[in-house]
């Protein structure tokens, strides 16, 4: 069981989402943070695909253009685990692992959270060949 203090965000247009997630987390010092929710658009994004494994990094999408942002989910500490699902002009969708280059249209409302208590860091896991999420009890507030 821990705590929930809710923060709100909104990235104006050109703005790199990714990065300024980053630096609102270091800014808070914010140690469980994760998206509750976000709606806006982007004319950029970077996304690693799911045919991915740890030795072939080589299915990424760079898209360019107008997407809407259908869903943004993920843990932000201390590396960020996002995963995006935009929407077209015509209505597609894609989605994927967000690797960066988040460019901002013309919004992007962001509400976090942050479990009070807890600690987010990333071990290597043998099994997965990635960094994944371990989850510990703080021991200050």
């Amino acid at each position: 069981m821990s705590s929930l203090q809710v923060f709100s965000l909104r990235l104006g247009p050109g703005q790199e989402l990714l990065g300024a997630l980053k630096d609102f987390v270091d800014q808070n010092r914010l140690q469980a943070p994760f998206i509750i929710t976000c709606v806006g658009s982007v004319t950029k994004a970077t996304l690693r695909l799911a045919n991915a494994t740890a030795t072939n990094t080589d299915e990424v999408l760079q898209l360019s253009g107008r997407y809407e942002i259908v869903s943004l989910v993920g843990t932000l500490n201390p590396e960020a685990h996002l995963h995006i699902c935009l929407s077209d002009a015509e209505g597609v969708t894609v989605g994927g692992h967000v690797l960066g280059g988040l460019e901002v249209f013309t919004t992007a409302e962001l509400v976090l959270g942050e479990a009070g208590g807890l600690a987010f860091s990333r071990e290597m896991d043998q099994r997965t060949g990635f960094p994944e999420l371990v989850v510990t009890q703080r021991t200050t507030e």
